[in-house]
């Protein structure tokens, strides 16, 4: 059996010496277009950050050591040129001689990943403006880093290499901007919990310039300006797009495969596509979402790693399946981590699904033992059933385990007041008796029992604007002064019994405190005295932080890049 892979990265090299294991006899032949295979596309900004020091440490494998360890033939600086699936042939260029020539295949696997999304902006492909998606990239960043010293640096996007870039560039000193047309960074975060993302990189010193589009590049003395619409170009020494990858899937197209969103490859659970022994699998391919069902591209390591699994059992006379993907991903921002699984409330509304949340701020181990941190968690499920559907996770220590217990409930499709059940590991440096996945399964449970009722951040101004309530703010006296929402009067949750007198029977009363806890507590104190009452899910520490970060997003929105 002879098999052609196309692209040697993640997908493309996984599936290789998983054919090998499987089958010793087997001829592979692996095409890759760069100067290297099998390297850690999610390192490369920490290369760029002097993080990474080696760039051997980038490549995980050479062609020498595969060929060494699989007799597996990596053909690095190797093109292909066109798929001929009648003839069951590809076309090759060899990019460092210019030869081309015909190879023919029994299998072919499609792993050419994505391509850096290129706008048709004005400007592309000036000097001083930069991608990255490749090693060779990265080196490319780094020496003009190391060779002009530039003191500032505007990022174009505001996905997971955008800022792990903003962290590198700043930390090599650099004044940095990140420019993008959502009013947001980082999308599968819904906006309240991307505020928390943006006080972070504001506290760091990186500008967040926010609701403006880029229309294009132009040199500008030594440096370039970036072309804003409707504002004034935002001027930096370096410019490094990072708005987001493309399918890359032009040969595909060309040899008549099916395609599926923005130019992806269809396949079905086995990886195949639509033309008879052509599997794809990584960056390029249509897959399912676990969560939803409906068709996604979802360009991510792991998911990429599992599909060239799944493509070399079929080859081999197995019968593997990929079950969907659901997202799961974590990211450093300078000491803060990020992290997030399945679909956020955004994504659930735009699937169709009544969705809720709960939000809650609970530390990262036992609040007696030195060192613990807070974390926020936002829950999201489904309102009838209780399906759990994702969560979002931004803190210190502890945010990777939490998420990936909470990626493992939703794959074994838990409900989310199961999570109060999880048995967890507990010991005071690490965690607490009750632990913060738990928490979120107590909050759920009590919501479907009718225990706890909840508002939510957007329907402050709806309750402010009504007559017949009574808005309190269970905070000390002192956290009260520090601020508060206007309106909002202040009893102590542990004032409240004996203050309930001065509460009017017959509103509703709305309940704050700073994380949610007292204020449950205070709910619970008032329905058991015969009040409706309803807890804001998340606190102030919640509200205070939206509230800054709608402040200075509008602020430099207003006056025209103030930032």
């Amino acid at each position: 059996m002879k098999v052609i892979i196309i692209g040697g990265v993640a997908a493309g090299a996984t599936a290789a010496a998983r054919i090998r294991r499987l089958d010793e006899k087997a001829e592979i032949t692996v095409f890759e277009r760069s100067g290297y295979i099998s390297y850690a596309n999610c390192g490369l900004p920490y290369y760029i950050g002097d993080v990474i020091t080696d760039p051997a440490q980038l490549t995980l494998q050479t062609p020498e050591s595969f060929f060494t360890r699989f007799r597996i033939d990596m053909k690095v600086h190797h093109e292909v040129t066109a798929i001929h699936p009648d003839s069951k042939t590809v076309s090759v260029r060899n990019l460092e001689t210019g030869e081309e020539f015909t190879e023919a295949y029994d299998k072919l696997i499609l792993a050419p990943g994505a391509k850096p999304s290129q706008p048709r902006l004005s400007g592309i492909g000036i000097d001083r403006l930069f991608t990255l998606r490749t090693v060779e990239d990265t080196f490319r960043i780094r020496e003009y880093i190391r060779e002009n010293r530039p003191e500032s640096a505007v990022l174009a996007g505001g996905g997971f290499i955008s800022l792990e870039l903003a962290e590198n560039l700043t930390e090599l000193g650099m004044d940095v901007t990140i420019v993008q047309r959502p009013m947001q960074l980082m999308n599968p975060f819904d906006p309240e919990m991307a505020a928390f993302i943006h006080s972070q990189l504001r506290r760091h010193g990186v500008k967040l310039a926010l609701g403006y589009t880029v229309e294009g590049f132009e040199e500008s003395g030594e440096g370039v300006d970036v072309l804003l619409k409707d504002a004034k170009p935002l001027h930096a020494d370096m410019v490094i797009m990072a708005i987001g990858v493309t399918p890359d899937t032009h040969l595909a197209e060309e040899a008549g495969l099916e395609l599926g969103i923005r130019g992806s490859i269809v396949v079905n659970d086995r990886m195949e596509t639509s033309v008879p022994d052509i599997y794809a699998a990584g960056d390029a391919v249509q897959v399912r979402h676990f969560v939803t069902g409906q068709d996604a591209v979802i360009s991510l390591a792991g998911p990429a790693n599992r599909q060239g699994r799944i493509i070399a059992d079929n080859i081999c006379g197995g019968d593997s399946r990929y079950t969907g993907s659901q997202g799961s991903s974590v990211i450093r921002i300078f000491e803060m981590t990020a992290a997030v699984t399945g679909i956020n409330e955004t994504g659930a509304k735009n699937a169709g699904i009544d969705a809720d949340s709960v939000i809650l701020s609970p530390m990262n181990h036992a609040g007696y033992y030195p060192g613990g941190s807070l974390m926020t968690i936002k829950a999201v499920f489904e309102k009838e059933t209780y399906r759990l559907l994702g969560a979002q996770i931004i803190g210190y220590e502890g945010v990777d385990k939490r998420i990936d217990v909470i990626a493992t409930a939703i794959r074994s499709g838990m409900k989310a007041t199961e999570l109060k059940d999880l048995d967890l590991a507990y010991a005071p440096p690490y965690s607490s008796a009750k632990d913060p996945v738990n928490m979120v399964g107590f909050i759920i449970d009590n919501i479907s029992k009718g225990i706890l009722k909840q508002w939510h951040l957007e329907e402050l101004q709806t309750i402010m604007d009504k007559n017949d309530v009574t808005l309190l703010d269970t905070r000390t006296c002192e956290e009260y002064e520090r601020g508060h929402i206007e309106g909002f009067r202040n009893i102590p949750v542990d004032e409240l019994r004996d203050r309930l007198d001065e509460i009017k029977r017959g509103n509703p009363v709305y309940v704050i405190c700073q994380s949610g806890l007292r204020s449950y507590i205070a709910c619970r104190i008032l329905e058991g005295s015969g009040f409706e009452a309803y807890n804001f899910c998340g606190g102030f520490r919640l509200y205070d932080t939206v509230k800054n970060d709608r402040y200075l997003t509008e602020k430099s929105t207003a006056c025209g890049m103030d930032i």
